[in-house]
């Protein structure tokens, strides 16, 4: 993805405004936390709340809902405050507009577990700003005191006359009141809503089919195209014959385009056919001579180098050399695909007036960018309308298969609609990182590590999304994990080789943690064993300085009956790992038959994620993870030959099944602590807290993946 517009990570997009029926409060949101009217200056304002005189309470959900929940939690936030009737609760996904930046970016999209995190305070003064408002509206209606009025289940009583009015009564005159300079929050122990399992209001839509996805989307006058892409990455058209396609009833036309040719019909099915009557030949360009083995190759002579260097502590080579016991190990990881349930897709309509995008995106503003750069328009012109997403993990963050459609509807002067197959899903991606870890430890005379060197090689996503963050060759995102290894060992050293492969590389629930887990979190199990030493104590000695890790750790080895014997045949592996602020202990309970098939039976987790908004999200988040994670484990990988993708359907990039899903008990341990995020957490330590127990099981470490059959 090139991002249309020069925008840094985390810098903070200028304000914009809107307007609707009832009483609209614009939340702004400057440095320090404080609340301030829309008078105050130009503040990005974070949330928007439209109450209606017929008692509806519209919360404009400003995050893409890909299943994780933000449907309910963001709406949950406003209402605890505002004290809403929560059966009077709506929602509206937001437009893409500066008033909806996510304060975590500086761009509106949704990734980075942040959705909640960023949300905690400015939805919640919001809803305070609202509540404050109606009272006082009420108050002067009266001709009462305010502190003798309270709000309560969407209305406002008076406590000494037991008068009440509702919201819808009362939003004309608060509409004409001043915002209040600064409302205090409610003391949790007087929450209503927030910390209770409020069920999902995204559930009845998606039962009963009313919920728009992006490939529901019809619009009048639509087209549907398919796109013949090149089969190696970086590969150009050189020249098409569309004779053949022409002829297949229903195809209206074949386009050029930027990412290769596009067939336009009237339908999924002739855009199909047609696209495989298609000739067209290829300039493959060099990517056409990678392939696994030679990206294999090139990992092992560059971790031969010294690396960027992003932590350094003490003396670790100088301490390796005199340690009595030294581990060495070599961790390698593949390629991986998103997979998400709805494949890629994006309805545009290019017009010389303006722009309209329908799509399940998590990155509005680049959306808007570039219907504003291709339909040569200013932004304001460009409205994005956000479906539902069939599964995001980052991969819908990216902006190819929307400049498909906008290109294509230029180009044919109609709205259109571009589909891709699973196959063009799987093989025209952008994928976790490849990767590849020398780790190395020295150990004194009683087991305890003395030193640790971790050196990455890998492709750096940043790199390619926003290169400006990459300073000397280091990418940050990039060891998040290695950088934060927790144990308290006394010389420790992390470096980094950022290696291009030609293979584009993107975002991927979890990102770099998802391969810096397994490296960190096998290789400590690895120097527990080599110490003789049980790897929970191992552990949860060394974290002394670490106390949202550790008792995260103890939560799941107590729950999971670690120091028990496991049933007959099965044997326990545990990893805990910090990733976007939340703390995340797995044990997994495994089996290995006699043909070497791996059995994951049972997988007890606990998260340490600060507050908690909605404990069923929390947990259906990390069952979530750690099926995903799992999947990548046990099956996951994407191989290069000739440039080109092997796989290319759930065939060959094998999903898990229902029959292999172990049971997964989440436990949430209490915290006041600092709030993190719940979407990625769960699958960075499912993977090494498996492999660690094949290797209780079998004797046999794991140290390449996807795992297959333990050999």
């Amino acid at each position: 993805m090139s991002t249309p517009t020069q925008v840094t990570r985390r810098a903070f997009l200028e304000t914009a405004g809107a307007a609707g029926a009832g009483l609209v409060i614009s939340f702004y949101l400057p440095s320090g936390l404080r609340f301030r009217s829309p008078t105050a200056g130009p503040f990005a304002p974070n949330a928007w709340l439209r109450i209606g005189e017929d008692e509806s309470v519209l919360v404009i959900v400003d995050r893409s809902e890909m299943g994780q929940g933000v449907t309910t939690a963001l709406p949950m936030l406003l209402a605890e405050e505002l004290e809403a009737d929560w059966s009077r609760i709506r929602i509206e996904f937001a437009p893409a507009d500066k008033a909806y930046t996510n304060p975590m970016f500086g761009m509106q999209g949704t990734g980075g577990s942040t959705s909640v995190r960023a949300a905690y305070t400015p939805l919640r003064k919001a809803g305070a700003a609202a509540r404050e408002l109606l009272v006082a509206a009420a108050a002067q209606t009266w001709g009462v005191e305010k502190a003798e009025c309270r709000a309560e289940r969407g209305a406002v009583v008076h406590a000494r006359s037991k008068r009440r009015l509702t919201y819808g009564k009362l939003v004309t005159k608060a509409a004409t009141l001043g915002a209040p300079p600064d409302v205090p929050l409610k003391d949790p122990k007087d929450w209503k809503i927030l910390g209770t399992r409020v069920r999902r209001l995204d559930t009845p839509p998606k039962v009963d089919g009313s919920a728009q996805f992006g490939i529901d989307v019809k619009v009048p006058g639509m087209l549907v195209a398919v796109v013949a892409r090149s089969p190696v990455f970086g590969g150009k058209v050189t020249s098409f014959d569309a004779a053949k396609t022409k002829a297949v009833p229903g195809v209206r036309q074949v386009v050029q385009i930027s990412s290769g040719v596009a067939v336009v019909a009237d339908g999924y099915w002739p855009a199909k056919k047609g696209r495989d009557a298609l000739a067209v030949t290829w300039d493959e360009g060099p990517t056409a001579s990678v392939s696994s083995a030679t990206i294999a190759q090139l990992f092992g002579q560059r971790a031969e180098q010294a690396g960027a260097v992003a932590r350094h502590g003490g003396d670790p080579d100088g301490t390796l050399g005199s340690a009595p016991a030294k581990v060495d190990a070599v961790y390698d990881l593949p390629f991986l695909a998103h997979a998400t349930m709805e494949p890629m897709n994006c309805t545009a309509h290019v017009r010389a007036d303006g722009v309209d995008i329908w799509a399940p995106t998590q990155f509005q503003t680049g959306a808007q960018g570039f219907g504003a750069k291709i339909g040569g328009v200013t932004p304001d012109k460009v409205k994005v309308h956000t479906t539902y997403l069939g599964g995001g993990f980052g991969r819908r963050f990216e902006l190819d298969f929307i400049q498909e459609a906008l290109e294509t509807s230029k180009a044919v002067g109609a709205p259109v609609k571009v589909i891709w197959s699973r196959e063009d899903d799987i093989r025209n991606a952008q994928y976790r990182p490849a990767n590849h870890h020398r780790m190395r430890a020295g150990l004194d005379a009683n087991g305890q590590p003395v030193a640790w060197t971790h050196r990455i090689v890998a492709p750096s996503i940043m790199a390619r999304v926003f290169p400006d963050t990459v300073k000397n060759g280091l990418d940050e995102e990039a060891v998040e994990g290695g950088v934060g290894m927790p144990y308290a060992i006394p010389n420790v050293h992390v470096d980094y080789l950022l290696t291009d492969t030609g293979i584009p590389v993107g975002f991927w629930r979890s990102v770099n943690n998802s391969y810096n887990a397994f490296a960190v979190e096998s290789f400590i199990d690895e120097v527990a064993h080599a110490a003789k030493k049980d790897p929970y104590e191992y552990r949860r000695d060394l974290l002394g300085k670490a106390p949202r890790h550790l008792g995260a750790l103890n939560l799941a080895a107590s729950k999971a009956g670690w120091g028990t014997a496991p049933p007959a045949g099965r044997a326990r592996g545990i990893a805990v790992y910090k990733s976007f602020e939340s703390y995340v202990a797995e044990v997994a309970e495994v089996s290995v038959a006699s043909d070497g098939a791996v059995k994951v039976h049972r997988v007890v987790c606990a998260v340490d994620c600060g507050p908690v908004v909605n404990p069923s999200i929390v947990e259906a988040q990390m069952e979530s993870a750690i099926v995903y994670g799992l999947t990548a484990a046990l099956y996951g990988e994407i191989a290069i030959e000739g440039g080109r993708v092997k796989q290319s359907n759930f065939h060959d990039y094998q999903m898990l099944r229902l029959a292999e899903m172990p049971k997964v008990e989440v436990y949430i341990v209490p915290s006041t602590d600092a709030q993190g995020g719940v979407g990625e957490p769960g699958t960075p330590p499912i993977a090494p807290a498996v492999a660690n127990a094949i290797f209780a099981a079998t004797g046999k470490r794991i140290r390449k993946l996807p795992i297959g059959k333990v050999v």
